[in-house]
């Protein structure tokens, strides 16, 4: 929902009511919501009129249909732009599909900003439409990727969309894509905690997700909010299996020095780790190569295999192998 008006007394009047909503508003869950007298003037009648048919959302089974196909299904998060979250999704997807008995697939649910074509260099492919579904863009034989960056008619191309069209656009995803039988689904979400989080959540939610990775840099304007993402995982009943620093270090390509170009001033992810009671899964360097990599849509892991940033990034992720196998 957009922004509530200020309620002006305090007595909820309906199941569901935000704390600000106006006064006798109905709730969202109700069949009234949007209808009745009192939503009158609201600023959020149109969107609670036109939401999702109230009970059990239909979409339901057939995602639970076509996930039970799906061994395990891995969440990456950040609480802030920019720290590298769909990078390390792009990695994570290309070690996975390494081994060629494993069947990997990445769901970018990133709907406003997706990057995972331009990471995976398939930006200008486009989804095609079978007796069975919707059918991924593939990457290899064995590794399957889905997002909306394929349906824009170009890149310059923006997504203005509310919530409804975007948890519609995520449902599809889950229950209108022919996946396969996947080893592992790797779901990119945007920054902190909103529609695509809710929704995604709510969709799997009979499926399971197996746990999140958090990503964050060392900085405390990064730390913050992956703090109130952390938070959010545990509302929502999302195992978090660790969080994972990026940019940890700048290790120079010739002399091998290693500075510090974002300073952990209060501790870095190794003091979150401590202090919320997770795992850190490990610490990425900065390497200008993996930038470099992901503007011409290569593996970092294959082209530059003696990099310590490659090193760390396996390391990492043999750790989450190990954990959730």
């Amino acid at each position: 929902m957009s922004v509530l008006v200020q309620r002006p007394t305090a007595i909820p009047n309906g199941p569901g009511v935000p704390e600000n909503a106006p006064e006798h508003c109905p709730g969202p869950e109700s069949e009234l919501a949007g209808k009745s007298d009192a939503c009158a003037g609201c600023a959020n009648q149109e969107i609670c009129a036109s939401s999702k048919p109230k009970g059990p959302d239909p979409a339901l089974p057939f995602i639970k249909e076509r996930m039970s196909l799906v061994k395990r299904k891995i969440l990456v998060l950040s609480g802030k732009g920019g720290v590298g979250k769909s990078t390390f999704t792009a990695q994570l997807g290309w070690a996975f599909a390494s081994d060629e008995n494993l069947q990997t697939g990445i769901m970018d649910v990133d709907i406003c900003g997706p990057s995972i074509p331009t990471i995976l260099g398939i930006a200008n492919e486009q989804i095609h439409a079978s007796s069975t579904g919707w059918s991924p863009v593939y990457v290899q034989d064995n590794l399957a990727v889905m997002s909306v960056g394929f349906m824009l008619p170009s890149s310059k191309n923006a997504v203005m969309w509310r919530g409804p069209k975007k948890n519609g656009l995520i449902s599809q995803f889950l229950k209108d894509v022919d996946w396969g039988e996947l080893d592992w689904l790797v779901v990119d979400t945007p920054p902190g905690t909103s529609d695509e989080h809710l929704s995604i959540v709510q969709y799997l939610k009979e499926s399971g997700i197996d746990g999140a990775v958090v990503i964050t840099t060392p900085q405390e304007v990064a730390i913050q909010d992956v703090r109130r993402e952390i938070d959010f995982c545990r509302k929502v009943g999302i195992k978090v299996i660790g969080v994972v620093e990026n940019m940890a270090g700048f290790v120079c390509p010739g002399c091998k020095t290693e500075s510090q170009i974002f300073k952990p001033t209060t501790g870095g992810a190794k003091k979150l780790a401590e202090e919320m009671g997770i795992e850190l899964l490990g610490s990425v360097p900065l390497d200008p190569r993996i930038g470099k990599s992901a503007d011409y849509g290569v593996s970092f892991l294959d082209e530059y295999p003696d990099s310590p940033a490659t090193k760390a990034y396996m390391d990492i992720i043999q750790r989450l192998r190990d954990k959730l196998d």
